[in-house]
Order: C-alpha cells, then structure tokens, then sequence
C-alpha cells in the first residue's frame, strides 16, 4: 500500500486511489460470486426479525422490551461464535468455516417447528441464537475473504459491492415475513374479548404461532443446497492464508492493540448495527404509532426502506471510485444524525419519511467500518475480522434499550435518540478514527489509504 503522509503523522490530502483497480479476477469468479451469494442468504433472517418482533408480540402476547430480546439472542449468536469462526477458519481456512456456518444456520431454521409444536418463545429464542451462530461464521469469512479477494486498493469498493446483495436479502427477508407470517388480522380489544367468550382465544394465538414454520424450512433447505455449492467449487488461497502457510506467526488478539483505527473499528461498528438493528426492528412500531397503518402496510413501507438500504450499497460503490470511502461515510453519518433529529422532533409522517431515508445513508456504513478497521492487519487479519463481527452485539445491547427508552416516556419518537447517538460516532470514526495508524513495534505513526 501506498503510504500517503511523512512517519511523522501529519495527514496529506485524501486522493481515492481505488478507480484503476477491478474487483476480482476471472479465475476466482465462482468464488467470488458463490461468497457474495451468502451476503444475500444472511440478510434474510436477519430481517426476517423485524417482523418477528410483530408478530411474537401478537402470538405470545408479550411486550416491545420482551421481543426485542428476539435481537438480543440473535446478536448474542454472533458474539459467541465470531472468535471460534475465527480460529476455525485460521486452522482450517475459509471455506470449511463458511459450510460450518451454513450448517447451523440451516440447524436454526428448522428449529422453528418443534418451537412453534410447543409454541415456546424461550426455544424460538434458541433456534434464532443458532441461526446467528452460523451467521457468525458466515461474516466472519465472508467479509475479510472478499476484502482480500483482490487489489487492496479496491477492497473497500470491492465489500461495499458484495455487500449490496446483503440488502435484497433483507428484502426477501421482509416480504416473506409479510406475505406468509403477518395474517393481516390485528384484534382490538372487544374482538378478544369475544374470542375468549367462545373458547377460541388460545387457538388464534396457536394459529398465529405456526405462521412462521413454512418460511424457514424452506430457507433452511436453500441454505443445505448452497453449502453443497461451495463444497464442490475450488477456493483460491488468498492474501493472509498464503503469508500463514509460510510463516509461524498466524497473528495474535494482542497485536490488535497496536492498531488504534481497528480499535475504534470495533466500537463503530457495535454502534453502527445497534442503529441499524434498533430502527428497523421498531420501523413498524414507529409506523402503527405515529401514521396507524395496518401491520401490512408497515411491513411494506419496511420493505420500501429496505429497497432504499440496497439503492444506496450500489451508489456507495459507485460513488467510491472517486471519493474517499471515509469521508463519503462521514457525510452520510451527518446526514441521518439529522434525519433522525427530524423523526424525533416531528412524528408523524414528516418523520416516517425520515427514519424511511436513514437506511439509504446507513448502507456503506458496515462494509465500510470492516474494511477501514482491517486495514494493515497482515496475518491478524482473520482475528481481527472476527472482533469486527462481534461487535455485531450491538444489536443485541440499542434494541432493547430503545423498548426501555420507549416503555419509560411512551414516546417511539424518543427511543430513536438512542441510534442518533450511535451516528455520532460514526461520523467521528469516519473523519478521526480511520486515519489513527500505528506502527506495531517502532510505535512510528503512519497514515495509509
């Protein structure tokens, strides 16, 4: 990489460098394609939640605190298994460590029907934290793999392109949910009443319970099916595996200390996902409470700002070839940080709109984050991956905590304060944080692109 400043420190101007660089070579298409592939596979049950924090808190009749631990076991799920993933695929390398990862998430998925038989929101809560466990292999092979599938001048550019596939998972993700898990049948309180009356109350909420089966065993079969796919296709030893063949340093947890603009990736990054996870896990609830729409219809606004998340990977990608990749996070960072200003100040439609926009800004914000944050590592670069991944908790820790903000002042306005804050830091990671290089051993300050 091309050093862009003195060993002094003193930063020169940015100058995007990744425009004369492809994304891959020919010989590793199938790879590429196959890996990019699980971008689109993992953001189906990652929004699969959002609906299911709806409709658990219709079916088991719980609070939104209580089903946003849907989240909290989910994001656990990938706290847990990032290092094991990580040390897996250091032994291993990436591709047993990405099949290991679509076997138990398929495991997960078929856990929704002895949950749903037993109609048990603590053995729902089991199979979501499996399925993340597999999500957890899945990213953290996935994104270092494509970071290094390449030129590393491009490797930003490169992420931010496979990760656009993440968001049309999300997509399908929420139709499914929509289609084939939201019944469209949302009872007041007389209609309750009634039902109780008649003796049919706990087989309307059993009825509702069992909606959610169907959408999964068909996902888990398409999962098993893809990990057959890569088990047959030949993966190319990339970047930190070929420097790992040949040398006994394989990386240490230690070194990652050295490195302040990994550090401050980490803390970005579990502030970014409690954003991202905290506003579309309540998008519909702020959607109900504030324009009375049916569930439906909220489900469907939910996937118009989907479709605006996946609109803004693919303009990100295109806009990075000739403006640096942090300063473009950085201004998008100020730009939802008054956006959701704007939702918090005026609910209503006025701030539908606006929480319905943040998802266009927020979409480079996670490859973005992990590309900048492995930067330099070398043979830490798995590990470090790994940290990054973890720090996926974030979802598991903002979510509840808006269902808190929101059970304490009643206001769903309110609780969007909580990822306003994560974007702040963002914003300084993207201006500050990403250009903090140290040099491990000599403690010689650099600043690399």
């Amino acid at each position: 990489m091309n050093s862009d400043t003195p060993a002094t420190g003193n930063p020169s101007p940015e100058i995007p460098q990744e425009s004369n660089h492809s994304l891959f070579s020919r010989q590793n298409a199938m790879a590429f394609v196959l890996v990019t592939g699980l971008f689109f596979l993992w953001g189906i049950p990652n929004n699969l939640n959002d609906v299911l924090i709806r409709q658990f808190m219709k079916s088991f009749e719980i609070t939104r605190f209580k089903a946003g631990l849907v989240q909290s076991a989910f994001y656990f799920g990938y706290f847990v298994f990032s290092v094991p993933a990580a040390l897996v695929m250091r032994r291993y390398g990436y591709k047993v460590g990405l099949v290991t990862g679509l076997v138990l998430y398929s495991c997960g998925t078929f856990m929704f029907w002895p949950a749903a038989l037993a109609r048990s929101y603590n053995l729902f809560l089991l199979a979501l934290f499996v399925i993340a466990s597999g999500l957890g292999f899945l990213e953290t092979g996935a994104n270092p793999f494509i970071a290094q599938l390449g030129s590393p001048e491009s490797s930003a550019r490169r992420l931010n392109f496979s990760q656009a596939f993440n968001p049309i998972g999300s997509i399908t993700g929420v139709l499914i949910g929509t289609a084939f898990i939201f019944s469209g049948v949302e009872l007041k309180t007389h209609d309750i009443d009634a039902l109780k009356l008649a003796g049919t109350y706990d087989a309307y909420l059993r009825m509702e319970t069992m909606r959610v089966i169907r959408p999964y065993l068909f996902l888990g079969g398409a999962v098993l099916l893809w990990a057959l796919m890569i088990v047959r296709t030949k993966f190319p030893a990339i970047g930190s595996e070929r420097e790992e063949s040949s040398a006994a340093d394989k990386g240490r947890f230690s070194d990652l200390l050295r490195y302040p603009h990994f550090l401050l990736a980490v803390v970005a990054q579990f502030c970014y996902v409690g954003a991202q996870v905290g506003t579309w896990s309540y998008f519909i609830q702020y959607v109900q409470d504030y324009t009375h729409q049916p569930e439906k219809i909220a489900g469907y606004f939910l996937t118009g700002t989907l479709a605006c998340f996946g609109i803004g990977r693919f303009t990100s990608t295109l806009l990075m070839k000739f403006i640096q990749p942090g300063t473009l996070m950085g201004v998008f960072a100020l730009i939802n940080i008054g956006l959701v200003g704007v939702a918090v100040v005026h609910p209503g439609w006025v701030g539908l709109w606006a929480i319905f926009l943040t998802s266009l800004f927020m979409s480079l914000m996670f490859p973005t984050i992990f590309a900048l944050g492995l930067k330099d590592l070398g043979p830490n670069t798995k590990i470090g991956g790994s940290l990054i991944v973890m720090a996926i908790i974030g979802g598991a820790v903002f979510t509840p905590v808006m269902g808190l903000v929101f059970e304490a002042t009643r206001s769903m306005a309110m609780a969007m304060l909580v990822p306003l804050g994560c974007y702040i830091f963002v914003a300084y990671y993207a201006f500050i944080g990403s250009k903090m290089r140290s040099a491990p051993l000599t403690g010689v300050v650099e600043t690399r692109a």
